[in-house]
């Protein structure tokens, strides 16, 4: 008799491309069929940085914009959008400082709100009016500050698996420490990790979203030539969670939320909470057994969560 040789369970710690050495791992049919239709890949300038663009879909139907979480890219949404695309014109951004867009100085979220803004211009994501905006984790403070500083520009929000600010007090802001650098891209993939940690039963997809994440670095004062990540540390120590602390109040447009029923982040599957913090979120609920990080944890259970909910706030409305 052949043994069976079983998977072990993910445990915090591991490296979920670890066991892969490199190699991509089996990818099922569904997941090739849908990276399969790639996104339009541009770039345009705004207030000094170039910032990352992905478009999918024909110009002239119902925009979407689709806003990553930190220390992610675009890339992040390349097995959702597809989805949409049949039915919308879809875009998703690499916030400045993350993916291939710049670097800069320093961040806030009046200026990721400009970006928002630059790329529903340029994807032209409001030919037949105002986009809906989904943004994931931190994403969402961008989302919240658009929304609340130009009202007109959006038609509503969702946030999935992110935070409302009345809920966050007291966190302390992280602190800003050299990327590691790896001699191999295999060697970096080998130790690619979420933040915060979990697993998932999609290793195909964590391995497209961190090959999109890696760049190429000659020898500088920071180490040797070789690979590190798509991320200026600097955002996480510049970005100001306080200053978002008064917008949920603000907002004018529907709002929904999604959440990861296990997810350890957000924290805010007590949707009495999130619906008392916001009032402008009119539908709230969470997925089953989903963490953090849905879209490579739980995607078709998103996919068909954003589908039934862009749905609900198009009848709201």
């Amino acid at each position: 008799m052949h043994k069976v040789q079983i998977k072990p369970e993910w445990q915090p710690g591991d490296y979920i491309l670890a066991p892969f050495d490199g190699e991509r791992p089996p990818m099922k049919a569904w997941v090739k069929e849908t990276l399969h239709h790639e996104p339009e890949r541009s770039s345009f300038e705004l207030d000094g940085a170039e910032i990352e663009l992905l478009t999918w879909g024909e110009i002239g139907k119902p925009g979407l914009l689709l806003l990553h979480g930190a220390g992610a890219q675009a890339d992040w949404w390349d097995i959702i959008a597809p989805y949409f695309a049949n039915g919308y014109r879809v875009a998703a951004i690499s916030w400045s400082g993350m993916g291939r867009s710049s670097w800069r100085e320093a961040y806030r979220f009046e200026q990721w709100a400009r970006e928002a803004l630059g790329a529903i211009e340029i994807a032209e994501l409001d030919r037949t009016g105002p986009p809906v905006v989904i943004a994931h984790s931190l994403g969402g403070s961008g989302l919240m500050t658009l929304a609340a500083g130009h009202p007109k520009k959006i038609a509503a929000g969702i946030l999935v698996d992110s935070f409302v600010p009345r809920l966050r007090r007291g966190q302390k802001p992280p602190s800003s420490r050299p990327l590691p650098r790896y001699a191999t891209v295999e060697q970096a993939l080998s130790r690619y990790r979420f933040v915060p940690e979990q697993g998932t039963d999609y290793p195909e997809i964590v391995d497209h979203i961190a090959r999109h994440g890696l760049r190429a670095v000659a020898a500088d004062e920071n180490g040797p030539a070789g690979y590190t990540w798509r991320f200026d540390p600097k955002v996480l120590t510049s970005l100001d969670i306080g200053s978002i602390e008064a917008l949920p109040a603000q907002i004018a447009v529907p709002f929904a939320f999604i959440a990861g029923e296990k997810s350890n982040l957000s924290r805010n599957t007590k949707l009495a909470d999130v619906l008392e913090a916001f009032p402008k979120i009119e539908i709230a609920f969470t997925i089953p057994e989903a963490r953090h990080h849905i879209m490579v944890d739980q995607p078709l259970a998103l996919v068909a969560a954003l589908r039934a909910t862009l749905q609900a706030l198009e009848h709201s409305g």
